[in-house]
């Protein structure tokens, strides 16, 4: 399908559903590349967060806020991906990079995520416009149900912010109100695709469970946000959040030169300073 331009029907799905996926959004090449790159990247592992779920299974998260000239910031940033989040996201300032995290599911021990919204974190940095903010999930690696692919809950952004409280090392939202979405609306398995692309809404509620396969489940989240949309609580991310994309033409990823993440420009998150974690 390639990184064609979005359809008045996907956006309406979009915002119907609260998410919509992209399938070969990038090709073979582009996702190897990636994968190569981010298995070899110490300062990646270096900085990496071992995240318990509630039965103690751990997954591996590793989180930067800015997006540079390597293989991670030339994919956040491509022309073709900022022009449909820009086609998806209220609001018409410019798109903004929150934030970014390569997620490693490794076989038989990577962990659970439990049910939450993304702005369940999100609201404790006092952003006010969810509207404004989304999420891109690029998969490396295929996502099925077998290897713990995240699952939404489909329309469950039109509910609005849910309160969130901790489940083991990880903030979750209220149960009573995820069994309450369950009875009236429809509960999907997003299976992915190297390449292929989901992009969801802040409020829809979403999962995963743990690896319980033989190969690992590896994707990159990118988040996104308008200039507009100020977060009054986030020291953390030296306004990422509000700093227009500089953007990159799609071919950058695999004809400029680049290399892993340079520690002394990507800003990775200390999980001590997390404060959707306080």
């Amino acid at each position: 399908m390639g990184k064609q331009s979005l359809t008045a029907a996907q956006i309406e799905q979009y915002n119907q559903d609260g998410y919509l996926i992209l399938k070969g959004f990038f090709n073979q090449e582009e996702v190897s590349k990636l994968y190569q790159i981010a298995i070899e990247d110490s300062i990646m592992s270096k900085n990496a967060i071992n995240v318990n779920d509630s039965s103690g299974k751990r997954s591996k998260l590793s989180l930067w806020y800015k997006p540079g000239d390597d293989v991670y910031g030339l994919l956040t940033r491509g022309s073709s991906l900022i022009n449909t989040v820009d086609k998806l996201l209220d609001g018409d300032a410019s798109v903004c990079h929150f934030h970014s995290k390569l997620m490693q599911k490794e076989p038989r021990v990577g962990g659970a995520w439990e049910w939450h919204q993304d702005y369940g974190y999100w609201y404790k940095n006092e952003f006010l416009l969810p509207d404004q903010m989304m999420s891109v999930m690029v998969a490396i690696t295929d996502a099925n149900q077998e290897n713990g692919c995240l699952q939404v809950i489909k329309g469950s952004h039109k509910m609005g912010r849910v309160e969130h409280g901790f489940s083991g090392e990880q903030v979750g939202a209220s149960q009573r109100y995820v069994d309450l979405a369950l009875k009236t609306m429809e509960l999907i398995y997003v299976e992915l695709q190297g390449g292929d692309v989901l992009l969801f809404h802040s409020n829809l509620l979403h999962r995963s469970e743990a690896n319980l396969s033989d190969k690992p489940r590896w994707s990159m989240i990118s988040c996104y946000n308008r200039a507009s949309n100020i977060p009054y609580n986030d020291s953390a991310s030296s306004n990422s959040s509000i700093t227009p994309i500089d953007i990159v033409p799609d071919e950058a990823l695999l004809t400029w030169q680049t290399s892993g993440l340079r520690e002394d420009e990507a800003e990775f998150l200390v999980k001590e300073a997390d404060v959707a974690l306080k």
